[in-house]
Order: structure tokens, then C-alpha cells, then sequence
């Protein structure tokens, strides 16, 4: 007869030999604790079984579908609270891995930790170029600061022209229409009904937008001609507006005076569009902020301009200098 005690480690020698027998590979642990399983669930394991992943299987359906409220995990009171334990497998392989919360903590101070010296590095960087950049600007040599200048003017100019590229809209295919003859007679007359009326539109610092055709619009409502008024205007830059607003508008342009003033003609069949404002041009606040990028862009250029002229003066002075040297001597 054998005895409780002797059936119970036959069983346990069984089922861990089992264990043993079919599983390829087990990562080892110094910090593993192997958990003990009660006798009462040996009767409920599978026979052994040759693929570590069916093994597992059987052992999750056998041992951890047992408990019917915590289908998901083992009794309290075989797993332990500091820790627990991970049964991976990956290729037919077994791998044990040990959880401990504890390690979660520690690896979040340490990346925060991480972040806060990357942080501080990078403060330090900043400090480091601001240094730099304090020494050329205060060099006692006129080159070094001049270059300095330079440099800095030409990384602001690339940068404003990239800006500048966001505001490019792609202008649609023109539309096809017979174009209108008038006699000179008739551009006398418009041209004087033109002068003597006191309606106008601006065209301002914006530029051609929107809103400028659209104002065009509603004064052809009830009069034929208009005065688009340029202020402020560049030499030339009259003929750009007029030749841009008689494409955007499908008007004629009657005349362009001195004083940047372009009258235009709505034409005899004359047809009121749905949309005024048309859809390859800027809105009011764009337009706006193209100015502002244009305007710091020509100022930018025409500090480049200055910074190279003193640059080939000091270089024509030292040349000089060198010369007169080598004479004395």
C-alpha cells in the first residue's frame, strides 16, 4: 500500500517532468520563484502533451478556466503580490518572464529623469550658440562682423521666401470670350464719364485680391465705368494691377493716367457673375500677411546689398593698407 504523502510527490514529479520533457528552451531567472500547485487541480491537467504551445493551451483551459469569476488569472494564493509570472511562447519555445511593478516605477523616474537631462543639454546648446553669436557681434574685427550680418540676413531671406511660396495661387485656365471693339469716339466718351464721376476703388498696400474685383462688380451694377485708384504704387506697377484686373474681372481697360489711376469699362453685354470675388485669389487677411513677408523680403535684399558693398570696401582697405606696408618697408 502506498501511502497520501507518497502519491502526492509521485504526481508532482510527473507532472514537472513532464513539463521539462517537452519544452526546448527555458530562459532562467536567479529572482524566479516557482509556485506550487495544489493536488486537487493535478486531476484536472491534460496527459503531457509534445508542443510547448499545446501544452500551454491545455494548461490555461485545465488550471486558470477552473475559476469561474477570475477567468484570466490564477487563485491569490498561488501567484504572489511583489511579482508574477509570464509563460511566453515564440517558436515553439518557452520562456519564462518575472513582472515586477516595482521595475515599471523605477523605468518611469529614469525617462523622466532622461528627459529633464535632455532638457538641461539643450538649454546648455542654446547658451552655447548665444555665446558664439555675442563674440561675432562684438568682435573687434570688422570682418568677422560684418560676415556675421551677412549670414544671418541670407537665413532670413531663404526663410521669407519660403513663406512667400504658401501664398502662390495656381491661376485658373482663362475663359474664352469675344472680345468687344470700340471705336475711338466711344473710349473718348468713357474715358471723360470715367474722369468726372467720384465713384472709385482702392487698391492699397494688399495688392490685387478678392475683394477688389468684388467691389468692381457692384459698382458695374449701376454704373459702366469705374476708377481704380493704386495707392501706394511703385513706377510701373499700374500696368501689372490693370492687366491682372481686366483678367480677373473680364473688363476693359479704358486708360492708365500718371497719377496711378486706371479706368475701366464693364463692356455692353455685361453679365452681373454669381461668385464676384473669383477663386485664384486671396482673401483680405492673406493678403495682408503676403505684404508684410514681401515688404521684410526687399528690406532683407536691400540689406545684403549694403552688407557685401562694405565687405568689398574693407577688403579694398586692407588691400590698400598691405600695399602701402610692403612700399614703406
Amino acid at each position: 500500500m502506498f501511502s497520501a504523502a507518497s502519491v502526492r510527490g509521485a504526481r508532482h514529479s510527473s507532472f514537472w517532468l513532464c513539463l521539462v520533457e517537452h519544452v526546448p528552451t527555458i530562459a532562467y531567472f536567479p529572482s524566479f520563484t516557482l509556485y506550487s500547485i495544489h493536488p486537487r487541480h493535478l486531476s484536472k491537467l491534460p496527459p503531457p502533451v509534445r508542443s510547448p504551445s499545446a501544452f500551454v493551451s491545455h494548461l490555461g483551459s485545465s488550471v486558470i478556466g477552473s475559476q469561474g469569476s477570475q477567468p484570466n488569472r490564477l487563485p491569490s494564493r498561488y501567484t504572489s503580490n511583489s511579482s508574477s509570472v509570464e509563460l511566453k511562447t515564440l517558436n515553439d519555445v518557452v520562456r519564462f518572464s518575472l513582472y515586477n511593478p516595482a521595475d515599471i516605477r523605477s523605468g518611469i523616474k529614469s525617462q523622466n529623469q532622461n528627459m529633464k537631462k535632455s532638457k538641461r543639454a539643450k538649454v546648455n546648446e542654446l547658451k552655447f550658440y548665444r555665446l558664439k553669436a555675442k563674440q561675432k557681434m562684438y568682435s573687434p574685427n570688422p570682418q568677422v562682423r560684418i560676415r556675421y550680418k551677412l549670414e544671418k540676413a541670407k537665413r532670413k531671406e531663404t526663410w521669407l521666401i519660403e513663406k512667400l511660396r504658401k501664398f502662390d495661387v495656381p491661376k485658373l485656365p482663362a475663359e474664352t470670350f469675344d472680345p468687344e471693339i470700340l471705336t475711338e469716339e466711344e473710349r473718348h466718351y468713357l474715358k471723360r464719364t470715367g474722369e468726372k464721376k467720384k465713384h472709385y476703388v482702392p487698391v492699397g498696400r494688399r495688392g490685387v485680391f478678392g475683394g477688389v474685383v468684388l467691389n468692381m462688380h457692384l459698382h458695374w451694377k449701376n454704373h459702366e465705368t469705374v476708377k481704380v485708384i493704386c495707392k501706394p504704387c511703385k513706377p510701373g506697377q499700374a500696368q501689372e494691377y490693370a492687366q491682372e484686373l481686366a483678367r480677373l474681372s473680364k473688363g476693359i481697360v479704358i486708360d492708365i493716367k500718371p497719377n496711378n489711376i486706371i479706368i475701366f469699362y464693364r463692356g455692353k453685354n455685361y453679365v452681373q457673375p454669381k461668385v464676384m470675388s473669383p477663386a485664384d485669389t486671396l482673401s483680405k487677411s492673406k493678403a495682408l500677411e503676403k505684404y508684410r513677408y514681401e515688404q521684410s523680403l526687399e528690406h532683407t535684399s536691400q540689406f545684403i546689398e549694403k552688407l557685401e558693398k562694405e565687405l568689398e570696401e574693407y577688403h579694398e582697405h586692407v588691400a590698400k593698407f598691405k600695399k602701402g606696408k610692403e612700399d614703406t618697408t
